[in-house]
């Protein structure tokens, strides 16, 4: 019979980037092909725990917890915990909780990042980490995953990490924030019905409501997922309809070589879609009539294609999409 070798790894986990795609890496090594035994548990906090602690400073969330989980099984990990931080498990000492993980899953090692804490106040390190596992009965062992540089398209060098992943966004850096994540960043949700304005001039859209962080406002190439699967480009706006003297903030796709979920026999809300945002093509205009509109949209249509299709030809070496794009949640 298999003995099974588990290896731990604990964090936050947002956005599943490099640096997190590498620390998977080295707990499978670690633990050993999975047909042998060898078993790879990730201790997941969701939300992040400043909501928590202080609410108001709490990071948006880049992806929700089924994509972080999806991707991470992608990448190696066997079995996803979800981690609630609610006051209570806060207040927890960095040994006590450590010695409730050793209890529950027996870990052979631990896995983490330089900057790994844990425990009531952040107390605990990955020193402290060590000295535990080598007093315990039984002790388990504790590797340290170096931080991973990314080179970004202005030359400058950057660690990869949630905090920069979503300061990219926030300034409609796409491409970096891709170089960062190890593919494109992504919004899931649900299709909510919007005024229809884009149906009657020619370009009916998907509005997506999601709770992940939104770009920049300014209009994206991009690539929509289907509930059945197909992966079809779209011009993707996001923000404020200046046009229409509309301030809402809002995510509106128009998906190409598509009739629409009611040409094919599905509900028209309600449904879940994924953008895959690709490459920013302008900032937000507000324009002087509609026709001035649909002019602009005719061009953004034109250059989503030309970006998804040199983007489908794997032009960028430095971005890995093909498997990621197809993990559903």
């Amino acid at each position: 019979m298999t003995s099974t070798r588990t290896v731990v790894t604990i964090g936050n986990f947002d956005g599943v980037h490099r640096g997190h795609l590498e620390l998977f890496r080295r707990a499978r090594d670690s633990a050993g092909p999975a047909g042998a035994g060898g078993r790879v548990v990730a201790l997941v906090f969701h939300p992040h725990p400043m909501t928590t602690l202080r609410p108001a400073l709490a990071p948006p969330m880049l992806m929700t917890f089924a994509r972080r989980a999806a991707i991470m099984r992608a990448h190696g990990v066997d079995e996803v915990v979800e981690l609630t931080p609610t006051p209570e498990f806060l207040q927890v000492e960095a040994r006590v909780f450590v010695e409730g993980v050793v209890r529950e899953y027996a870990p052979v090692a631990f896995v983490e990042g330089e900057d790994f804490h844990f425990g009531r106040g952040r107390g605990g390190n990955v020193e402290a980490l060590r000295r535990m596992g080598s007093e315990m009965d039984p002790g388990f062992a504790v590797e340290v995953v170096e931080p991973q540089s990314v080179d970004l398209s202005d030359q400058s060098i950057v660690v990869a990490s949630s905090s920069i992943v979503r300061w990219l966004v926030q300034h409609g850096r796409v491409g970096d924030a891709a170089r960062v994540l190890g593919r494109p960043y992504e919004m899931t949700g649900t299709v909510v019905q919007g005024d229809r304005r884009g149906r009657q001039i020619g370009f009916p859209t998907a509005n997506l409501e999601t709770p992940c962080l939104l770009p920049r406002d300014g209009v994206y190439a991009a690539l929509a997922t289907l509930p059945d699967g197909r992966v079809l480009p779209v011009a993707l706006h996001v923000g404020e309809r200046a046009t229409f003297d509309d301030t809402r903030r809002t995510v509106e796709g128009y998906i190409l070589d598509w009739a629409g979920p009611l040409a094919e026999g599905g509900a028209e809300y309600g449904w879940q879609v994924r953008y895959d945002v690709l490459a920013w093509i302008r900032g937000q205009v507000g324009f002087e009539s509609v026709d001035q509109l649909v002019r602009q949209i005719e061009d953004d249509v034109r250059e989503t294609r030309r970006i998804v299709e040199r983007w489908e030809r794997r032009r960028d070496p430095d971005i890995i999409i093909p498997e990621t794009k197809r993990v559903t949640a």
